[in-house]
Protein backbone atom coordinates (compact mmCIF):
# COMPACT_ATOMS: atom_id res chain seq x y z
CA UNK A 1 0.00 0.00 0.00
CA UNK A 2 1.24 3.33 -0.72
CA UNK A 3 0.74 6.56 1.22
CA UNK A 4 0.43 9.77 -0.35
CA UNK A 5 1.76 12.78 1.63
CA UNK A 6 1.27 16.82 1.12
CA UNK A 7 4.64 17.67 -0.88
CA UNK A 8 6.74 20.53 0.55
CA UNK A 9 8.93 22.40 -1.49
CA UNK A 10 12.54 21.97 -0.63
CA UNK A 11 14.05 24.84 1.05
CA UNK A 12 17.47 23.65 2.16
CA UNK A 13 20.61 25.78 0.13
CA UNK A 14 21.01 24.37 -3.57
CA UNK A 15 24.62 25.51 -3.08
CA UNK A 16 27.14 23.51 -1.45
CA UNK A 17 24.63 20.99 0.05
CA UNK A 18 25.01 18.59 2.58
CA UNK A 19 23.85 15.98 0.67
CA UNK A 20 22.84 15.40 -3.61
CA UNK A 21 19.48 16.90 -4.04
CA UNK A 22 16.74 14.74 -5.97
CA UNK A 23 16.03 16.10 -9.39
CA UNK A 24 12.85 15.25 -11.80
CA UNK A 25 12.78 16.10 -15.19
CA UNK A 26 11.01 15.23 -18.03
CA UNK A 27 11.57 14.74 -22.04
CA UNK A 28 7.85 16.46 -23.42
CA UNK A 29 7.55 15.59 -26.86
CA UNK A 30 4.49 16.36 -29.32
CA UNK A 31 2.05 14.72 -31.79
CA UNK A 32 4.89 15.07 -34.28
CA UNK A 33 8.34 13.94 -32.31
CA UNK A 34 9.45 17.59 -31.19
CA UNK A 35 10.55 17.84 -27.62
CA UNK A 36 10.03 21.34 -25.41
CA UNK A 37 13.34 22.39 -24.32
CA UNK A 38 13.81 25.28 -21.79
CA UNK A 39 16.39 27.77 -21.73
CA UNK A 40 17.62 28.06 -17.74
CA UNK A 41 17.35 31.00 -15.81
CA UNK A 42 19.34 30.07 -12.97
CA UNK A 43 22.37 28.73 -12.01
CA UNK A 44 23.57 26.24 -11.75
CA UNK A 45 23.27 26.17 -16.29
CA UNK A 46 21.95 29.91 -16.37
CA UNK A 47 21.17 30.44 -19.82
CA UNK A 48 21.71 26.82 -21.18
CA UNK A 49 19.05 24.95 -23.13
CA UNK A 50 17.98 21.61 -21.50
CA UNK A 51 14.71 19.82 -20.50
CA UNK A 52 12.09 21.04 -18.03
CA UNK A 53 12.58 19.98 -14.69
CA UNK A 54 13.87 20.73 -10.83
CA UNK A 55 14.01 19.82 -7.44
CA UNK A 56 11.95 16.83 -6.38
CA UNK A 57 9.21 18.01 -3.32
CA UNK A 58 9.33 16.18 -0.04
CA UNK A 59 6.95 13.85 -0.06
CA UNK A 60 6.00 13.69 -3.90
CA UNK A 61 6.09 10.65 -5.63
CA UNK A 62 8.80 11.25 -9.20
CA UNK A 63 6.44 11.22 -11.96
CA UNK A 64 4.34 13.90 -9.91
CA UNK A 65 7.35 16.09 -9.30
CA UNK A 66 8.42 15.58 -13.14
CA UNK A 67 4.92 16.74 -13.99
CA UNK A 68 4.70 19.89 -11.90
CA UNK A 69 7.79 21.19 -13.11
CA UNK A 70 7.18 20.98 -16.91
CA UNK A 71 3.44 23.07 -15.97
CA UNK A 72 5.83 25.22 -13.77
CA UNK A 73 8.40 26.10 -15.95
CA UNK A 74 6.40 25.66 -19.02
CA UNK A 75 2.85 26.05 -18.65
CA UNK A 76 2.48 22.95 -20.76
CA UNK A 77 0.44 19.67 -19.09
CA UNK A 78 2.31 16.54 -19.94
CA UNK A 79 1.54 12.37 -19.71
CA UNK A 80 4.44 11.65 -17.99
CA UNK A 81 5.75 7.61 -19.00
CA UNK A 82 8.64 5.99 -18.35
CA UNK A 83 12.26 6.80 -16.68
CA UNK A 84 14.72 6.82 -19.73
CA UNK A 85 17.56 7.87 -17.94
CA UNK A 86 19.68 9.44 -14.94
CA UNK A 87 21.71 12.64 -15.10
CA UNK A 88 24.07 13.20 -12.10
CA UNK A 89 25.55 16.53 -12.74
CA UNK A 90 27.98 17.41 -10.15
CA UNK A 91 30.07 21.07 -10.02
CA UNK A 92 32.63 22.01 -8.19
CA UNK A 93 34.20 25.47 -7.29
CA UNK A 94 37.67 26.99 -8.17
CA UNK A 95 38.52 25.25 -4.85
CA UNK A 96 37.14 21.93 -5.68
CA UNK A 97 34.65 22.09 -3.14
CA UNK A 98 31.50 20.74 -4.26
CA UNK A 99 29.12 24.01 -5.28
CA UNK A 100 25.84 21.62 -6.86
CA UNK A 101 25.09 18.04 -6.98
CA UNK A 102 21.91 16.78 -8.07
CA UNK A 103 20.62 13.17 -8.88
CA UNK A 104 17.99 13.89 -11.66
CA UNK A 105 15.51 10.68 -12.88
CA UNK A 106 14.42 11.47 -16.85
CA UNK A 107 11.17 10.83 -17.49
CA UNK A 108 9.67 11.06 -21.15
CA UNK A 109 5.97 12.28 -21.82
CA UNK A 110 3.52 13.18 -24.29
CA UNK A 111 2.08 17.00 -24.35
CA UNK A 112 -1.51 16.94 -23.33
CA UNK A 113 -2.38 20.75 -23.57
CA UNK A 114 -1.24 24.05 -23.26
CA UNK A 115 0.57 26.58 -25.18
CA UNK A 116 4.59 26.80 -24.25
CA UNK A 117 5.85 29.90 -22.71
CA UNK A 118 8.59 30.41 -20.01
CA UNK A 119 7.38 30.41 -16.49
CA UNK A 120 9.18 30.22 -13.31
CA UNK A 121 13.16 29.63 -13.60
CA UNK A 122 12.87 29.59 -17.35
CA UNK A 123 14.13 32.20 -19.52
CA UNK A 124 12.41 30.84 -23.01
CA UNK A 125 11.39 27.50 -24.51
CA UNK A 126 11.42 26.11 -27.86
CA UNK A 127 9.96 23.22 -29.36
CA UNK A 128 12.36 21.67 -31.13
CA UNK A 129 13.33 18.66 -33.64
CA UNK A 130 15.52 15.78 -32.65
CA UNK A 131 17.12 17.11 -36.35
CA UNK A 132 17.68 20.62 -34.55
CA UNK A 133 19.14 19.58 -31.26
CA UNK A 134 22.64 20.50 -32.07
CA UNK A 135 21.67 24.30 -32.87
CA UNK A 136 20.84 24.71 -28.67
CA UNK A 137 23.92 23.88 -27.37
CA UNK A 138 22.32 20.83 -24.89
CA UNK A 139 24.96 19.35 -22.57
CA UNK A 140 26.17 15.36 -24.02
CA UNK A 141 24.34 14.06 -21.44
CA UNK A 142 20.68 15.76 -22.18
CA UNK A 143 21.14 15.48 -25.58
CA UNK A 144 21.44 11.76 -25.14
CA UNK A 145 18.24 11.45 -22.88
CA UNK A 146 16.08 13.70 -25.45
CA UNK A 147 17.33 11.01 -28.24
CA UNK A 148 16.66 8.01 -25.80
CA UNK A 149 13.25 9.63 -25.02
CA UNK A 150 12.58 10.41 -28.95
CA UNK A 151 12.81 6.20 -29.39
CA UNK A 152 10.93 5.32 -26.93
CA UNK A 153 8.08 7.97 -28.27
CA UNK A 154 8.44 6.33 -31.37
CA UNK A 155 7.78 3.15 -30.33
CA UNK A 156 5.09 4.21 -28.07
CA UNK A 157 2.84 6.32 -31.20
CA UNK A 158 3.83 2.91 -33.49
CA UNK A 159 2.42 0.57 -30.84
CA UNK A 160 -0.36 2.50 -30.57
CA UNK A 161 -0.65 2.80 -34.59
CA UNK A 162 -0.61 -0.78 -34.88
CA UNK A 163 -3.59 -1.38 -32.31
CA UNK A 164 -6.01 0.87 -33.93
CA UNK A 165 -5.58 -1.36 -37.00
Amino acid sequence: MTHEFTPVPVTISRRYPAAPMVGVAAVVLDKTGRCLLVKRGRPPRAGSWGVPGGLLDLGERLAAGARREVLEETGVEADIRDVVGTFEPIQVDEEDRIEYHYVVVDFWAHYVAGDAQAEDDADDVAWVSVHELDDYGLAPETRDIVLAAFEAWKEDVAGSTNADL
